[in-house]
């Protein structure tokens, strides 16, 4: 069993990251498998509408790293989108994301039927149900499962380090965490007796 987190701000290892590795801890104490991918270090561009991704299972522009990691959701069981709040909604790295990995899976259904997913965003001030929103409607329209917690799946802070501080958002990460493995390891038992 595996979970992928996509981590769409521009800056690595910040805020997004660190509710990620929250998350990906509960997981990791189930005995489920976690990667992490930074979109900070891939230059994702937009869709071109050009719809060679039809029948190919990825998108045909290579060279962005859209390709290898659209490839690494298709293969894990779970995802977890991540997003920082950027002018009241994702930012532009996970929003091109979103957009590519939207036209592959329209033009080749299924790829991601079942899988359970979340999404988590890393908030200032405002805009945080916006961008979980944005997130959430990729994952609906693609016939995943979404998991949820306590609260809405948004953690506060500014600068690097500062969602450690807020208490209620992190253990809100936590138990997306717990309810995420839980979630999986029904659905992966159920597997195995079908």
């Amino acid at each position: 069993m595996k979970v992928v987190g996509i981590n769409g701000s521009a800056r690595k290892d910040g805020n997004t990251a660190l509710i990620i590795s929250k998350v990906f801890d509960e997981l990791n104490k189930a005995c489920i498998e976690t990667k992490l991918i930074q979109l900070a270090d891939y230059d994702i561009q937009p869709c071109r509408g050009c719809f060679g991704c039809k029948g190919r299972g990825n998108c045909v522009l290579a060279g962005d790293g859209f390709a290898e990691a659209f490839s690494s959701l298709v293969e894990a069981d779970g995802i977890i989108l991540g997003s920082p709040v950027y002018s009241a909604d994702v930012s532009a790295k996970m929003k091109a994301f979103l957009e590519r990995g939207g036209v592959v899976v329209a033009t080749n259904p299924g790829l991601l039927r079942h899988k359970v997913g979340a999404s988590v965003a890393a908030v200032r001030r405002g805009g945080g149900m916006t961008t979980v929103d944005t997130m959430n409607h990729f994952m609906l329209n693609k016939e995943m499962v979404l998991v949820g917690s306590t609260y809405w799946n948004m953690v506060y802070g500014k600068n690097v380090g500062e969602v450690l501080n807020d208490e209620e958002g992190m253990a809100n990460m936590s138990n997306l965490g717990k309810n995420m493995a839980w979630l999986i390891k029904q659905l992966y038992n159920n597997e195995e007796h079908s």
